[in-house]
């Protein structure tokens, strides 16, 4: 009934490229943290629809790509709010921050949209057009410096238990495998009652296994730290024009003496560990000694992860640094990945947008210091990137990531970052501690279930145990060559597997 009605829907222009935008922010609601799981078909299915009946290849990529447009606007609206904390000087790109980035990814849904017609209506172009988002979804990572915001897996994290039990088999698929098994789920409820049955009974199933997971998971013998976990909440403005560091600074250190002061006052031997957030220091903290000191004091003898800008010669980072109780810096790790138009100008833009830009780091690292453990450290979008957490051969105990969500506001923004660390914890069966300026902050366990968490705008501090690690899941031996992997499977059974002719063997064998 609704593929019916949706092949009764106008084609043509205007009201046609109304109906994919509108589809495309429709199927966006799904996502973080709206989880309007039931509209994620729906939306899917009139781009489905509209493409296959599409007058040319060319009218397919053009719903595409509008499809695209109205998906990407809507789950990226609040990039809006980073704009408007420097609004006097970039004012007039207020209208194009969503919409410009949407129009540089939106493309790519072009690609599952013109491929899907190459073969016959039924499971055969269900079976291409999951396998083709997924592959080019998974291209994003390749614009830029990647941009892979908002996968369609991130649509299972849903609140509470019932999140955590759904996202289990992204120990085995990672993100993107169940970016795959969500297209084909939404696209497979309208191809009939067997169908909807094999979905009800997969659903089951996927439930059962995040259940068992979830109850069965056995922790590896590994004491991490008990972390001091410091949300100042300094706003923006206040960071930019630097009017308030000293107060902010104060700020810091007063949550800090009291987080460290009933971190050890639990009188136990684990060791203790504080974590500020990206930019939590006002300064350049390699170059300030008392600064260092002073942080040191206010630990109460436990070591720091402070986030700081650095300078090399003319080169400048976004770091995050250990700190020891007498101030001496033991690790700093720059930042490798950054973000495009917000800390470095892609060469796309032939005019100068930012007043600066960072270098980026050499990569990934895994710390082993005194009191701290094996850690991964990572700084705010770098968390977004399945499969690439990790140092190559150099599996943590814990994974680290700092970050300055202030940015965007008490929006949609920082609940689909935290999102991501929630993911990457499931994915790596690593714990993850998630520290942000203004919030939020959290902690995940290696199951990627929340044992802490601080909300947004609130200036507190959280003391709690870092979770241990598990065994290296499935995902992170093999990374994204599992979701690839089964997405070419995908497109490979529907260009080569013929209904027809295999009907037409089992005759002759039969007749022979």
């Amino acid at each position: 009934m609704v593929t019916s009605m949706i092949s009764t829907l106008p084609v043509r222009g205007w009201r046609l490229a109304g109906l994919m935008l509108l589809a495309g922010a429709v199927a966006a609601l799904s996502l973080p943290p709206v989880h309007a799981l039931f509209l994620l078909p729906l939306g899917l299915m009139v781009l489905f629809r509209v493409s296959e009946d599409a007058r040319s290849w060319k009218q397919a990529a053009w719903c595409g790509f509008l499809f695209g447009m109205g998906f990407h606007t809507t789950g990226l609206y609040w990039l809006t709010n980073a704009i408007l904390t420097r609004v006097h000087e970039f004012w007039w790109v207020v209208p194009f921050a969503a919409p410009g980035v949407s129009l540089i990814i939106a493309p790519l849904v072009c690609i599952p949209a013109v491929l899907c017609r190459l073969v016959p209506a039924g499971w055969r172009r269900v079976l291409l057009f999951a396998g083709s988002w997924t592959l080019a979804d998974m291209s994003r990572v390749l614009i830029f410096s990647g941009f892979p915001w908002n996968p369609l897996g991130s649509d299972l994290e849903l609140p509470g238990c019932i999140g955590d039990a759904l996202i289990q088999p992204a120990s085995i698929l990672g993100v993107d495998g169940l970016t795959l098994t969500l297209v084909l789920a939404s696209l497979a409820i309208f191809q009939g009652r067997r169908a909807v049955v094999a979905v009800a009974a997969i659903a089951v199933l996927w439930s059962g296994f995040g259940i068992w997971r979830m109850e069965k998971a056995r922790p590896l013998a590994v004491i991490n730290p008990r972390v001091v976990l410091v949300q100042g909440n300094v706003e923006e403005s206040e960071i930019i024009n630097r009017s308030q560091s000293i107060e902010n600074f104060r700020r810091y250190l007063r949550l800090t003496r009291e987080g460290a002061d009933r971190a050890f006052a639990q009188g136990d031997d684990r060791p203790v560990v504080v974590v500020w957030p990206e930019s939590g220091f006002p300064g350049i903290l390699d170059e300030d000694e008392l600064a260092r000191q002073m942080i040191g004091q206010a630990s109460s003898g436990a070591p720091a992860l402070i986030g700081s800008d650095r300078r090399s010669g003319r080169d400048w980072f976004n770091s995050l640094e250990a700190v020891a109780p007498d101030g001496r810096i033991k690790a700093i790790y720059d930042k490798s990945r950054l973000v495009p138009f917000g800390e470095y100008q892609p060469w796309i833009i032939p005019f100068n947008v930012l007043p600066g830009v960072l270098t980026p780091g050499p990569g990934l690292k895994t710390w082993d210091l005194p009191g701290i453990g094996r850690v991964g450290p990572m700084v705010c979008y770098e968390i977004i990137f399945s499969g690439s957490v990790v140092a190559h051969g150099q599996r943590p105990d814990w994974l680290v990531t700092i970050s300055n969500d202030a940015w965007y506001g008490n929006s949609a923004g920082p609940r689909q970052h935290l999102a991501t660390g929630r993911m990457r914890a499931v994915e790596e069966g690593l714990p993850v501690v998630f520290a942000n300026n203004t919030g939020i902050s959290a902690i995940y366990d290696a199951t990627g279930h929340e044992t802490a968490r601080l909300g947004w705008g609130r200036a507190d501090v959280v003391v709690s145990n870092v979770p241990p690690p598990l065994s290296p899941t499935v995902f992170a031996r093999y990374g994204r060559a599992i979701p690839i992997g089964l997405s070419v499977l995908c497109v490979l059974l529907s260009l080569l597997f013929r209904p027809g002719k295999s009907k037409e063997r089992m005759v002759l064998v039969a007749k022979g």
